[in-house]
């Protein structure tokens, strides 16, 4: 038999308890009621997050990677040497390649050394990850803010304002944007509102990465508009007489934010992949700052005399690149567990 329920006072909420006995009235001594409690969208896609054991993993070495970007000097002081710092006495002088094995790895050089100029690879890779996680970051949120400025104006007003926009987001999707960030790049002054050197190569890289990346956002908030605009709670807040910037603002964008997120998320691997391959190609930040893809294309002259120096900074990207996929695909499967299946 079911518990009955119960009466509440005005501003209570009625709750099925479960385990209460049968006779109303008599009390319950089996210390086994429990009031059911309602729980918001965020509360349920968290519990459904937390049983991801894939997805807690990748979000546990995002954030490590977070930290070491953040503390990286302090960690360098610590474990490492200056980036930029030469070790001649590393370095066989006949061979140019590091003394001893694997690549010279010491309890001194973590990571091992530089072929030629023995700079510590430990560093160098710990400052690396803060170009990379700057430029993926950055652009992801430049991307992200003008897709949905653009994709949720294009599919609440429609009409030929939609019309335009999904023609520029069709140009922005068949631009090569690789061989025009590579022709931008090499045309770039040093010196630029303010910025030198590597500073004027990563604003670069986040606005020309962003700028093509926006698109993709835009066509997933446009869609995701158009199938929210004639719903009945936009329809009511219009006979209302609420202003469209109103029900943009407080009644569209709050639906759209968790496709927001979840493309947000997977875009940031695709950044860190796209800033690598820009600084294999030379289009990314200058010589002496460490970054991953350069540090890649530098030993593409050494691999055969010292692997190891290749294989670490692939390792770097790899690892980077799967735990913000897993962390992804865990945000994705937790706000939308329909669209796994």
């Amino acid at each position: 038999m079911t518990a009955p329920l119960h009466e509440t006072s005005a501003g209570e909420s009625t709750a099925t308890v479960v385990g209460a006995p049968d006779a109303p009235g008599t009390p319950d001594t089996s210390g086994t009621a429990k009031a059911i409690q309602g729980r918001s969208p965020w509360q349920i896609a968290w519990t459904r997050l937390k049983r991801d054991k894939l997805a807690l993993a990748g979000a546990f070495v995002v954030v490590f990677l977070i930290l070491v970007a953040i503390f990286a000097p302090v960690i360098v002081g610590l474990v490492g040497h200056p980036p930029n710092e030469f070790h001649e006495d590393q370095i066989d002088p006949l061979f140019g390649t590091p003394i001893g094995s694997w690549g010279g790895i010491s309890s001194d050089f973590l990571f091992g050394v530089e072929p030629v100029n023995g700079r510590d690879v430990f560093s160098r890779i710990v400052y690396g990850a803060r170009i990379s996680l700057l430029v993926a970051f950055l652009a992801a949120v430049f991307a992200v803010f003008l897709g949905t400025v653009l994709g949720i104006v294009a599919g609440y007003f429609g009409g030929w304002i939609d019309a335009a926009l999904s023609r520029v987001m069709d140009v922005m999707l068949a631009f090569p944007q690789l061989l025009f960030t590579i022709a931008l790049v090499s045309v770039l002054p040093n010196k630029l509102l303010g910025l030198d050197g590597s500073g004027v190569r990563i604003a670069a890289l986040v606005v020309v990465i962003g700028f093509f990346g926006w698109p993709y956002v835009g066509r997933i908030v446009r869609g995701q508009t158009l199938s929210l605009r004639n719903r009945e709670y936009v329809e009511a807040a219009q006979s209302l007489g609420a202003g469209r910037l109103y029900i943009l603002r407080r009644e569209l964008l709050p639906n759209l934010i968790a496709p927001i997120m979840v493309y947000a998320t997977l875009m940031i691997p695709t950044n860190i992949l796209t800033e690598a391959a820009l600084s294999f190609l030379g289009a990314g930040v200058k010589p002496p700052t460490a970054s991953w893809g350069q540090m890649l294309s530098t030993a593409i002259t050494t691999y055969e005399a010292d692997p190891v120096f290749m294989v670490i900074p692939g390792l770097a990207i790899f690892v980077t690149v799967l735990a913000f996929n897993l962390f992804g695909d865990g945000v994705r499967d937790a706000l939308d567990p329909k669209g796994s299946r």
